[in-house]
């Protein structure tokens, strides 16, 4: 296994404190620094990133992380690409079909560009030794701190379920096994879930004050946010699967410009980009100016007072566009189902050699090595 460091950024060798809190603004400034160790030096990094098999991915998690992903790996970034089958057993629509929704997932992975030789694809459930880690890493975490979560709350609240269960109220601590069991030092995420990657920082942090006899076992992992964190959705709310208000990557043509038809605007006809006052219409400016390497004020200038329609022309003719080569190599892959369930097989493989390393590591810090 690759050698570590504790922390990256421009503190990496101070030491860390209830101050170290990875809020939006400190997390951007962060990551700019961490852009250019990367272009630096990609091989000091190991980045966890994946998703629940809980429905196809759409634009927002492409702009969001998946775009990055990609990037990070045509670098020279360790990857590795989880696929969270545990955490779909909260939804039992997706339980009862569990293998389509994480082969469609696969899809639309290897579609966007992830390279099995160069990415380690694989999933939760085939990993032992990482789930092994949850035990311990429950211990050092309190139920209070748990239900201050504000992004499992939110999950809570659309989840459309009558009750919680214990494994979606545990989800970060889960998360934290996922990032630390390959002892990732870099994730790259949404503003949105910067609470749950601060969960795996203190998992860290406290698991080697524990047991670490002042080594550090794990590294306390940094957050990359993209250039785009968060989209709106058609309705106006935040882009979700579970909200079923999302364009996905395998949606044709035709579909995205019915969904992307339907998506809410104001009623002020002249074009222009202000997040603050105007979110709808921004959020459309946005998503067409990253399918158009441009920005969204130019969008929004080129547009000028032909108003919602025009917007929505323009939004829909740039992500198809964008969309058609990812949407070419999907439908390609998709004739080769074996050939899915072998890239998962093997990234199993390598995870779990992986994950028994990391075990062994933690059995012998906490003594339990027998």
């Amino acid at each position: 296994m690759n050698t570590i460091p504790q922390a990256v950024g421009p503190d990496a060798s101070a030491p860390d404190t209830s101050a170290d809190t990875l809020e939006t603004s400190a997390a951007q400034e962060r990551s700019a620094v961490l852009e250019k160790r990367i272009l630096k030096d990609p091989g000091q990094f190991r980045v966890l990133t994946g998703d629940r098999p809980t429905g196809r991915l759409h634009l927002g998690h492409y702009f969001g992380t998946l775009h990055n992903r990609v990037h990070l790996q045509n670098l020279g970034v360790e990857m590795f690409v989880i696929i969270a089958d545990y955490q779909a057993l909260t939804d039992r629509d997706v339980a009862d079909n569990l293998t389509w929704y994480v082969e469609e997932l696969v899809l639309d992975y290897l579609a966007i560009g992830v390279d099995p030789a160069r990415s380690t694809i694989f999933a939760h459930s085939a990993v032992p030794a990482l789930n092994q880690l949850m035990l311990p890493f429950l211990s050092l975490v309190s139920v209070a701190e748990l239900n201050r979560n504000p992004t499992v709350k939110d999950e809570i609240a659309h989840s459309r379920q009558s009750s919680v269960s214990g494994l979606m109220f545990t989800y970060p601590v889960h998360q934290a096994a996922d990032i630390l069991f390959c002892k990732g030092n870099l994730v790259p995420v949404g503003q949105d879930q910067l609470p749950h990657l601060e969960v795996t920082r203190t998992i860290a942090r406290r698991f080697n004050d524990h047991y670490g006899n002042g080594t550090a076992v794990f590294p306390q992992p940094d957050a990359l946010l993209s250039s785009a964190p968060l989209l709106l959705g058609t309705d106006g709310t935040k882009m979700s699967k579970s909200r079923r208000n999302a364009v996905t990557l395998a949606s044709d043509a035709d579909e995205t410009a019915r969904l992307l038809k339907g998506a809410k605007t104001d009623s002020e006809r002249h074009i222009t980009y202000d997040p603050t006052t105007r979110p709808e219409v921004s959020s459309l400016l946005l998503l067409a100016a990253l399918c158009l390497d441009s920005t969204p004020q130019q969008v929004a200038d080129d547009i000028g007072s032909a108003g919602a329609t025009a917007l929505k022309m323009t939004v829909t003719e740039a992500v198809n566009e964008y969309l058609a080569p990812i949407r070419a190599r999907r439908i390609e892959f998709a004739q080769d189902r074996a050939y899915l369930r072998q890239t998962l097989h093997e990234g199993n493989e390598r995870a779990r050699a992986v994950a028994d390393t990391t075990l062994a590591e933690v059995r012998a810090a906490m003594n339990s090595h027998y």
